[in-house]
């Protein structure tokens, strides 16, 4: 989606009297280390999929840690993707983030432990003690597969099934195991708590599943998901209902304020979706041109209409909703 009409976010934000939106004190460094992935779902704004071959080195991933110990705000390690876990670096940028005293967030798909190669990365996760954020769009197999493709839901049962039984979301462990919703299409999430109550009551009654918390995320306009709605004519339709949602008790919770997000180069931007749409941060370009994260404080956001995706009824962040 090319950039277009991007004043129309700003006159939302001056309208509420918070023109222009600026980040804030940077607390989590959200690293999308590859775009290969064993799936590739319809709603994915970053496109990944099993034939994508872009992938961070070395250099980047040595950086990513010389960054996090350089920068005490930073408490939290997000590590993104594609499948992150698919990443050879990915064990590297666990266990130091991890040494350095740093919460450390594993997006995962689920399907991918049981993946080849992949057979001890459930105990590696338990035993490094990370966070897993684990997407199921629903609790019931035929909104789940039409949305990330055959068998993956019986695959996510038995992934969540797994990580309970070593440990997570289990009273004491510390062990945090969290949930993503998707809507099927162009809606609006659900309330979220009355979401996670569904998510609840139906996983721990048909398979014994336990979770900590559910997040509702709303499918950006972007990529695939744009290209599915174009195809199916709902594409204006579906940024009109974004923007008649437009709520501005949202924005204070925004992730662009306090994430920065870095894609496998190590290049900048205030969010994943504004790295999947290429529009740069304010500031240096590059982790490998910046020591000092403060610099990027109160610098402007970069914005576009597809930032109403994010603003819309009760708000959608990397952490849920957000009013």
């Amino acid at each position: 989606m090319p950039p277009a009409h991007p004043s129309v976010f700003d006159r939302y934000l001056a309208d509420a009297g918070l023109a222009p939106l600026r980040r804030a004190e940077t607390t989590t460094l959200q690293v999308n280390v590859g775009k290969r992935c064993d799936l590739a779902c319809h709603h994915c704004h970053v496109e990944a999929g099993p034939k994508r071959t872009e992938a961070i080195d070395d250099r980047t991933a040595e950086r990513v840690l010389a960054i996090l110990e350089r920068n005490p705000t930073l408490d939290t390690l997000d590590l993104t993707g594609g499948a992150p876990e698919m990443n050879p670096h990915f064990e590297f940028l666990v266990r130091g983030a991890r040494a350095l005293g740093r919460r450390v967030i594993d997006r995962c798909n689920l399907t991918i432990l049981f993946r080849d190669g992949q057979a001890g990365t459930a105990a590696f996760l338990a035993d490094q003690g990370v966070d897993v954020v684990a997407s199921l769009p629903c609790y019931t197999l035929e909104n789940v597969e039409a949305q990330r493709g055959k068998h993956v839901f019986a695959r996510s049962i038995e992934g969540l099934q797994w990580l309970n039984k070593l440990g997570y979301a289990q009273p004491g462990t510390g062990l945090r195991l969290d949930l993503v919703y998707n809507p099927l299409g162009a809606s609006l999430p659900g309330p979220q708590p009355a979401l996670e109550a569904d998510y609840r009551r139906e996983l721990q009654e048909l398979f014994e599943i336990h979770f900590d918390r559910l997040f509702t995320i709303t499918n950006m306009p972007i990529k695939r998901f744009a290209r599915d709605l174009e195809r199916t004519g709902q594409h204006d339709a579906y940024l009109s209902l974004l923007v008649n949602h437009f709520n501005a008790a949202t924005l204070d919770g925004l992730m662009c304020r306090h994430t920065l997000s870095v894609d496998h180069e190590g290049r900048l931007f205030d969010c994943d979706f504004n790295q999947a749409l290429g529009l740069p941060i304010a500031g240096p370009a590059s982790l490998h041109e910046v020591d000092d994260l403060a610099e990027l404080t109160a610098q402007p956001i970069a914005t576009d209409r597809h930032c109403f995706g994010c603003t819309a009824g009760a708000g959608s962040s990397c952490g849920g909703a957000l009013a």
